[in-house]
């Protein structure tokens, strides 16, 4: 009774927890982003596909529990593209943008950026960035090449662009001290990760905008393809791009400040990097899921903020779309 009570029964490509609310689209997420499952091994893996396909076709072996399918759900879609079947490369997983992407961070941060330093952070943050997007892309239309590497190119440029400008700036300011030059200079990152983030989002889905994206009804049925719908899913993704990165790169440069302080630090500078590490590693694994968790993936939108034509195909009230990750 209790595990029932804890463990909803097992739904086939539905989420486990409820999706109307923060703390469930938490709880979501945090099963998607589990680093564990990058240790799964291929044997587990054929045997939470084989689980999920014997409850498909109704030939599940007695004694097999709904918390057994959760999680069996849980490692095929973390290691699975749904859409072309193929497994993803393990540095773009989603479960493993945390710990691949912490280096990367870590030294975006690092103090006393030469120019080189700056726009190599900068260049290789946006690639991983891009390789992670284009990894978990959504494949059930095909999409061109060249829109992935137009986004790609267009992160990369906004991104060294505004950190060589904000540094060079700085540099030149005579207004700051050298010890406040430097506290300003750990900020950089943010601003220009930021605006990488929304210039990736827009350039990489601007075909959305044009073509619309699908909105369907409580049935899961396509009811027609939305400009407003795309505008709505699109802000709210460049939404969360600039929220993600927010903490993760504005909090390890302030509890550091107040880290080196400490005589211990002081006294033994070779811990400040893995400090600094373990602070970016801990800021990064709170900030993303809490980030991804704001607007639930499959959003709702009222018929009467979409298009006529829309809401004269159908009798529902209310429509709901893929927002993306």
């Amino acid at each position: 009774m209790a595990e029932s009570v804890a463990c909803p029964a097992f739904q086939l490509g539905k989420p486990r927890y409820d999706q109307s609310s923060f703390l469930g689209r938490l709880r979501h997420i945090i099963d998607i982003i589990d680093p564990s499952t990058l240790l799964v091994s291929e044997k587990r893996l054929n045997e939470c596909v084989k689980l999920l396909d014997d409850f498909k076709h109704g030939t599940l072996p007695s004694g097999v529990s709904d918390k057994q399918l959760w999680e069996a759900q849980k490692v095929k879609q973390a290691i699975i593209h749904p859409d072309t079947g193929e497994k993803i490369f393990m540095p773009f997983r989603m479960s493993g943008y945390v710990p691949f992407g912490t280096p990367i961070v870590v030294g975006l941060l690092l103090p006393n950026q030469t120019l080189a330093s700056t726009v190599f952070w900068q260049w290789l943050n946006q690639s991983h960035n891009a390789c992670v997007n284009y990894a978990n892309r959504n494949a059930t239309k095909p999409t061109p090449t060249s829109k992935f590497i137009q986004g790609y190119l267009g992160a990369v440029t906004s991104a060294v662009s505004i950190a060589v400008g904000l540094n060079v700036l700085i540099q030149k300011s005579s207004k700051f001290s050298p010890a406040t030059r430097l506290i300003i200079q750990r900020f950089v990152p943010f601003p220009a990760v930021a605006s990488a983030n929304i210039c990736n989002v827009g350039l990489m889905r601007h075909s959305e905008l044009s073509e619309g994206i699908d909105v369907m009804d409580s049935n899961g049925n396509v009811v027609g393809s939305s400009q407003i719908a795309a505008k709505y899913a699109l802000m709210e993704t460049a939404f969360t791009r600039v929220v993600l990165p927010l903490p993760i790169f504005v909090l390890p440069p302030v509890i550091m400040a107040f880290l080196e302080k400490l005589p211990l630090l002081q006294s033994h500078r070779r811990l400040v990097l893995p400090v600094h590490s373990l602070v970016c590693l801990a800021v990064f694994g709170l900030s993303l899921p809490l980030a991804i968790s704001l607007f639930p993936q499959m959003s709702e939108i009222e018929v009467s903020h979409l298009e006529p034509e829309i809401a004269m195909a159908t009798d529902c009230k209310v429509l709901t779309y893929n927002k993306g990750l």
